[in-house]
C-alpha cells in the first residue's frame, strides 16, 4: 500500500520524466471506464469535484461506451479537472434524484483532504450512502480519511491500494496501472519535494526538528558541518556535544549552532549518561562527523545506539567504530557510508537484507547514491565529480539528520537529503569548478529548496 503522499510523488516524479500528469488522468479515466462498462449499469451518474478526481470522472464518463450523467459537485477548481469537463454536458447535483439511477461514480475527493469534512462533504456522504444505489469510488472513497465516508461496492485505485484501504468502506478493490514508469518510484526526484515539511504559519522555535549531533575531538571540521547544513535544510535547533578538546574551535565557526562540551580529547563511554539525557530532548541525532576510532569512542557509540530512542543518522567515524562489532538494536538507524565504510559495515552481506535483518536504512554514496531498506532500493543521480573533496559526506549527513529532526522518516530522509546535496553541489560546482568546498555546497542548499518547495 502507498499513502496519499506517496501518491503525489508518484505523479510528480513521473511527470518529471515525461509523463504528464494530464496523460495519467486520460490513462485513469479510460481504466474507470472500463470498470464502469464492465459492471454494465443501466444508468449511472457521475458525481465530480473541483480537483483531480473529479477530472477522472469527466474523462472517464467520455470515455464509457454507455452514456450516463455527470455532475459537478463542485465547480471545477484544477487546471486538469477545468481540461477534463471542457465539452462534457452535466446536470445539476441539487436537482438530480439519486432513485433515478442504477450506479453513482463518486469522484469527488479522492486522495486529498483528511480530518473533518466540510459540513457540505458530509451531506453529500449521507445522501449517497442512502441512496440504495450500487457506488463505485474513483481512487479511493469521499471522506475515507476522515470522520465520514463513502461506503462504495467497488473501489478503482490507481497504481497501488492506498494506505487504508483495508476497511468495508472501499468494498471490493480494483487496482489498475495508470502508466506510471517505475523509475518514478525507484529514481528519486523532484515529486521527493512533496515530502518535505513545510512550517506552519504558527509554528515556533524548535517545532520544525531539533537536532543533536555527537561529533569531534580529534577532528573539529566535520560537526560543524553537518551542523551549518542541518541548519541550511531548516532544522530549528542544533546542539554539537563535543569533547573540550575541540568545544572552542566548533564554537567558533558559528553562532547559529549550540555547543556543549564533554570531557576530554575524544568521546568515552563516561559521557554517554549525559547524552543520552540531551538525546532525549532532540527530535533526531546524528552520531560520527569527526569522533575519531579510539577504542573507549568505539564502545561509547554502540552504548549511544542502544539507548537513544530517536531517530540516529551514524556517519563517518560513526560507522568504523561500530562495524567490527554490531549493536544489537539499530531499527532506527540510518547509515550513510561511503564504498569502504560500507564493506566494513555489511561485511560481505547483501545491503538489502542487511537492512531487512537489523531494520535500517543505508544510504550508500557513490556516483549514484542507492538508499537501501526493507523494501525496494531507490536511486539518487543528483551530484558531480566536485563533490569528492574531503567534508561533503559530513553536509550530506547534516542534511539527512535535519530532515530525520522534522519528522521524516529515515528512508525519505536519506532518499531527498541525497537529492539535496547533490543539487547543492551541482549548483556550487557552476561557480566554483573542482575547487568546490563543502562550504559551497551549504550554502546552496536554501537556493535547492527556494527552487523546489
Amino acid at each position: 500500500m502507498i499513502s496519499p503522499l506517496d501518491s503525489a510523488v508518484l505523479d510528480a516524479n513521473a511527470e518529471a520524466l515525461g509523463v504528464p500528469v494530464a496523460d495519467l488522468m486520460v490513462n485513469a479515466g479510460r481504466v474507470l471506464a472500463e470498470e464502469v462498462d464492465r459492471l454494465s449499469p443501466k444508468r449511472a451518474l457521475f458525481v465530480c469535484g473541483s480537483g483531480n478526481n473529479g477530472g477522472d470522472g469527466y474523462t472517464a464518463a467520455w470515455f464509457c461506451k454507455s452514456e450516463h450523467d455527470v455532475c459537478a459537485f463542485k465547480r471545477p477548481k484544477s487546471r486538469l479537472c477545468i481540461d477534463a469537463a471542457e465539452g462534457v454536458k452535466t446536470v445539476v447535483y441539487e436537482d438530480v434524484n439519486l432513485s433515478d439511477y442504477e450506479m453513482i461514480v463518486d469522484c469527488v475527493l479522492g486522495t486529498g483532504p483528511s480530518g473533518p469534512l466540510r459540513q457540505e462533504y458530509r451531506e453529500y456522504v449521507e445522501r449517497v450512502n442512502a441512496s440504495g444505489c450500487k457506488i463505485i469510488a474513483c481512487d479511493m472513497p469521499t471522506g475515507l480519511y476522515s470522520d465520514s465516508s463513502v461506503r462504495a461496492d467497488v473501489t478503482v485505485t490507481f497504481h497501488d491500494a492506498k494506505t487504508g484501504m483495508d476497511v468495508p468502506e472501499c468494498g471490493t478493490v480494483i487496482i489498475r496501472d495508470i502508466g506510471i514508469p517505475p523509475e518514478a518510484e525507484m529514481l528519486v526526484g523532484k515529486g521527493d519535494f512533496l515530502r518535505y515539511p513545510i512550517p506552519g504559519r504558527g509554528s515556533h522555535k524548535g517545532q520544525n526538528g531539533r537536532l543533536l549531533i555527537v561529533g569531534g575531538g580529534p577532528y573539529i571540521g566535520a560537526p560543524a558541518m553537518a551542523g551549518l547544513a542541518a541548519l541550511r535544510t531548516g532544522a530549528d535547533l542544533v546542539t554539537i556535544v563535543t569533547p573540550e578538546r575541540s568545544f572552542v574551535q566548533i564554537g567558533s565557526f558559528s553562532p547559529a549552532y549550540m555547543v556543549k562540551s564533554v570531557p576530554g580529547d575524544h568521546l568515552t563511554t563516561e559521557h554517554v549518561g549525559d547524552i543520552v539525557e540531551s538525546a532525549k530532548h532532540a527530535d533526531a541525532v546524528l552520531i560520527g562527523p569527526g569522533l575519531g576510532t579510539a577504542n573507549d569512542t568505539a564502545e561509547a557509540v554502540r552504548m549511544l545506539i542502544e539507548r537513544i530512542e530517536a531517530p540516529v543518522v551514524i556517519d563517518a567515524d560513526g560507522i568504523t567504530c561500530i562495524s567490527a562489532r554490531l549493536p544489537e538494536k539499530m531499527g532506527n538507524i540510518l547509515f550513510t557510508p561511503h564504498s569502504r565504510e560500507a564493506e566494513r559495515l555489511l561485511n560481505g552481506e547483501d545491503p538489502k537484507e542487511f537492512c531487512k535483518g537489523h531494520g535500517c536504512v543505508i544510504l550508500a554514496k557513490g556516483p549514484e547514491d542507492t538508499i537501501y531498506s526493507d523494501v525496494d532500493p531507490r536511486i539518487n543521480h543528483t551530484g558531480c565529480a566536485g563533490m569528492t573533496v574531503g567534508g561533503t559526506g559530513d553536509v550530506l549527513a547534516g542534511i539527512c539528520a535535519a530532515l530525520a529532526s522534522k519528522g521524516m522518516s529515515l528512508r525519505d530522509s536519506a532518499s531527498l537529503g541525497a537529492h539535496i546535496s547533490g543539487l547543492a553541489g551541482e549548483k556550487a560546482f557552476i561557480s566554483k569548478s573542482y575547487g568546490t568546498l563543502p562550504t559551497d555546497v551549504i550554502e546552496r542548499i536554501p537556493d535547492v529548496l527556494r527552487e523546489n518547495l
